[in-house]
């Protein structure tokens, strides 16, 4: 195991290992704890009791977080000529069609989210060997495939975010960044776990929330309470 640097013992001296932490007293402190010299994320794991294998079991939602990501989101807005103006006036990074979907073949990808049109989607499909590993694939589910797409892009600029229980149950998602003030991650991790409760699965029996832990990219994990979203 590598030696923890000064700073990093100095970080893991600050947390009470044998404490589950209050949400407000979790988002403080991870502030306390980051001494990377970027702006660091905020990154909250929640385990669940859920079996993601069968899929009355799965967990997968939308949540915009009331102070944004932190985060400025490449969007790239694959639409009909009909449909380019509405996606640039919402604030969409790349417009287009036929253009980016060879580039997208070429291997590129360099963008945050991909919003389309219904009708678009059936060129999309070669593309999901590249567009599925990054978790770029438009779905309906996560309104990234709409004919509302001046709502899509704004709400994506806004801080709308799509989470998905991985195959271990956790769910994983970048909530902010270290920079905000404490109520502001917390205000954001609140919206999230209680979009999670809302989404429990009638087929999960037993404990719903296992187990929640904040930090952030370059930082020591504290663990919360569990009964902070019940």
């Amino acid at each position: 195991m590598a030696k923890l640097t000064k700073k990093q013992k100095e970080a893991h001296a600050k947390i009470d290992k044998n404490k589950l932490y209050s949400l407000s007293e979790a988002s403080a402190l991870v502030k306390e704890i980051t001494n990377a010299k970027f702006d660091a994320s905020v990154d909250i794991a929640v385990r669940l009791g859920v079996d993601p294998r069968k899929a009355n079991q799965m967990v997968r939602g939308v949540v915009t977080l009331p102070h944004g990501t932190g985060k400025d989101v490449k969007v790239l807005a694959l639409v009909t000529p009909d449909k380019e103006a509405e996606a640039k006036e919402a604030g969409a990074d790349y417009v287009g069609l036929d253009e980016y979907l060879d580039k997208i073949k070429s291997g590129w990808t360099d963008v945050d989210v991909i919003i389309t049109m219904p009708s678009v989607m059936g060129k999309l499909g070669p593309l999901g060997r590249v567009l599925g590993p990054r978790g770029l694939m438009p779905n309906p589910k996560t309104g990234t495939v709409t004919m509302d797409i001046a709502k899509a892009v704004s709400e994506v600029k806004a801080g709308k975010i799509d989470f998905k229980v991985d195959k271990t149950g956790i769910v994983h998602a970048a909530i902010g960044k270290v920079s905000f003030s404490a109520d502001k991650i917390e205000g954001n991790a609140k919206e999230l776990l209680d979009t999670l409760m809302k989404l429990k699965p009638t087929a999960s029996k037993g404990v719903y929330v296992k187990s929640v832990y904040l930090s952030s990219t370059m930082s020591p994990s504290v663990q919360l309470d569990p009964k902070v979203v019940a």
